[in-house]
């Protein structure tokens, strides 16, 4: 058996103090239950790692941040690859911050060997860091570097955030490895949910520096572990794991990897461009622009300059999957480089790394930032928005039958880059610090209604709102207690709608799993299935463990506070997509029944399918299922 309890490092930020708290192994398990009974306590943000933390099992170093966030105002998880393994060396699973620091502040974490963990904030002038180096999180992470690396044995890590933070609602927690004292180009994210918008916001923190050399007692029995799952899958950990994770590495039919090649390499029809104004369009028309804008353009840059010199890294631990594809100093992935891409009129590598790294270094979560965008651009072209209401002058190039892939590309960055500067400046025209749900509502209220309904988000309580996750597909638009992850079914089939919300809940028990545990969801293919049985030979109850999943999952669906669908765009999204599948899956009658209710009456129709998704979700995940 390992460890019996959970050390929890809690740290006041206004007062400075602090003090370790044990929590049992069996009344809690994770980052994310434990982080969701300490959300509620304290209103604190918690950082963590799972049981497995520092083991032999790939994967599992990643960092969870739970609490409430900013922008979807409800209990929110969001996780960054690799800086558990760091993490790790701090002797603890979790740290949990309340109150707030008196001036933005760096909290300096080290703990060598068996000795108490350091502990000191130390004020910083985060708009004078912020305009040093490579600006913004990165400059921050470089700042905290100077001052306190050279007090670490080993590497430490840091996470920061950007202006981003104080300005918005979205602002994102930033790390990168650090290599022999270095900071690589390699940036992970804990990005959805908007902590660093809660990091600096409410606790005063614009940086957090931790590392150490205490050593812990982690699985790390390669013999037995390789025997578990020769028993299960008839190979070793190993190989097992090379095959589950060849999407994010190279997968040879389609010639490509990573989310961003693998995705747009088989996107097709599914393609959706221009803040989602494809949907409007014909079948042809999507293949159309996703065999010349993407696939021998946009995709063929990214095979040519990433794939082809294989510029894979990983996240900051050992992994064979090395899912970080790089280009230079740019890092590509599906969605952001979707966001900021193709929905922005962007199809061209150079206008979509200068935009994304423009993005990154003011320490946004790029999916959010990238919708609103897509949005404000949609606006700007439609005549709805302008420079007196956004500060910006012009309009993006979005004709898409006169489209230059190079020029107009870079038009349109550059447009969207004057559009963050705007957002990130005191006394902002484009005012996000209280999400962008607000300010459309302020703007539809006096201007029009239709600038609301070409913004695509999900709803939660009054003010609380998250861009969708980039796949067409009714899932995405699901009301459940967390969206913007992937708590939810995101795949192509066509569901019911009562299936969809019962699919969507089982979805949303397999990724607490790997999220408690702290394990990368790119291994989910063994992960999900097997890791509960580990927990019961490391530590007896495999029983227990899946209770308390489905009990976080019940906590946090019993304060679901999902809003119907106040976009246009949003029924329109799940209308075409529904007349897509029907193209495709003749003589199915579920399907056929809703394609002609929202034939007959779209909103009608709209309100049966959003509830008939709630009630699927509330029926797996009450705690006593009927």
């Amino acid at each position: 058996m390992l460890q019996s309890q959970l050390k929890t490092l809690m740290i006041d930020a206004g007062s400075g103090f602090y003090k370790t708290m044990r929590f049992n192994i069996g009344k809690f398990w994770g980052p994310v239950d434990l982080g969701l009974h300490l959300a509620y306590k304290h209103n604190s943000l918690n950082i963590g790692t799972g049981l497995l933390a520092g083991s032999i099992f790939p994967g599992s170093n990643r960092l969870i941040f739970t609490g409430i966030s900013p922008c979807w105002h409800g209990f929110y998880i969001s996780s960054m690859g690799g800086a558990g393994l760091v993490f790790d060396n701090l002797g603890i699973n979790m740290l949990s911050i309340k109150g707030k620091a008196v001036t933005p502040s760096i909290l300096y974490l080290n703990r060598i060997h068996g000795e108490e963990i350091q502990i000191e904030i130390v004020p910083v002038d985060v708009d004078k860091v912020w305009q040093q180096g490579r600006k913004g999180v990165y400059a921050m992470m470089q700042h905290a570097l100077n001052l306190f690396g050279d007090r670490y044995e080993e590497d430490p890590r840091v996470l920061a955030v950007g202006p981003a933070s104080k300005y918005t609602d979205i602002g994102a927690i930033c790390s990168a490895p650090v290599k022999k004292g270095l900071l690589t180009y390699v940036d992970t994210w804990a990005g959805r949910g908007g902590f660093g918008t809660k990091l600096l916001t409410e606790h005063g923190i614009a940086a957090v520096i931790y590392g150490g050399t205490f050593v812990d007692e982690d699985f790390r029995d390669r013999k037995v572990a390789d025997q578990w799952f020769e028993d299960r899958y008839n190979k070793k950990l190993s190989a097992k794991d090379l095959e589950a994770t060849t999407k994010y590495r190279y997968d040879p039919n389609f010639n490509t990897g990573g989310t961003f090649g693998v995705n747009y390499a088989s996107l097709g029809e599914h393609m959706t461009a221009f803040n989602y104004r494809t949907i409007y369009w014909s079948s042809e028309e999507r293949l159309k622009i996703h065999k010349e804008f993407v696939l021998d353009h946009y995709l063929a840059q990214f095979n040519e300059e990433t794939i082809m010199p294989k510029q894979f890294k990983n996240c900051g631990e050992p992994c064979v999957a090395v899912c970080k594809k790089m280009k230079d100093e740019f890092k590509k992935d599906y969605e952001p480089y979707h966001t900021m891409g193709p929905l922005c009129g962007i199809f061209d590598q150079r206008a979509a790394e200068k935009l994304n790294h423009k993005a990154d270094s003011l320490g946004f979560d790029a999916i959010s930032i990238g919708g609103v965008l897509a949005w404000l651009l949609d606006c700007m072209d439609s005549g709805l928005l302008g420079e007196e209401e956004l500060g910006v002058k012009g309009k993006p190039k979005w004709d898409v039958n006169n489209f230059d892939l190079v020029n107009d590309s870079m038009h349109n960055a550059n447009l969207a880059i004057a559009l963050l500067d705007e957002i990130v400046k005191p006394e902002s025209k484009i005012d996000l610090s209280l999400g962008a749900r607000k300010i459309a509502r302020a703007w539809a209220k006096c201007i029009s209604k239709e600038i609301m309904d070409k913004f695509v988000y999900t709803a939660f309580a009054r003010q609380g709102w998250m861009v969708p996750n980039q796949y067409w597909t009714p899932g995405v638009l699901s009301p459940m207690g967390i969206m913007g992850k992937y708590y939810n079914d995101y795949g192509r089939a066509f569901f019911s709608p009562r299936e969809l919300g019962r699919i969507s809940a089982t979805r949303m028990k397999k990724e607490l799993i790997l999220d408690n545990l702290g394990i990368c969801r790119f291994h989910r293919a063994w992960a999900e299935d097997i890791m509960p049985d580990i927990v019961q030979k490391l530590f007896g109850d495999k029983e227990g463990f899946l209770k308390s999943i489905d009990l976080a999952a019940s906590r946090i669906n019993s304060r679901n506070s999902s809003v119907f669908w106040e976009s246009e765009r949003n029924i329109d999204y799940v209308f075409t997509f529904l007349k897509l599948k029907q193209k495709t899956e003749k003589n199915n009658s579920e399907l056929d029944y809703w394609v002609k209710r929202f034939e007959e009456n779209k909103h009608e129709a709209a309100y049966d399918f959003w509830y008939e998704i709630h009630k699927g979700v509330h029926e797996l995940l009450r705690e006593f299922p009927i």
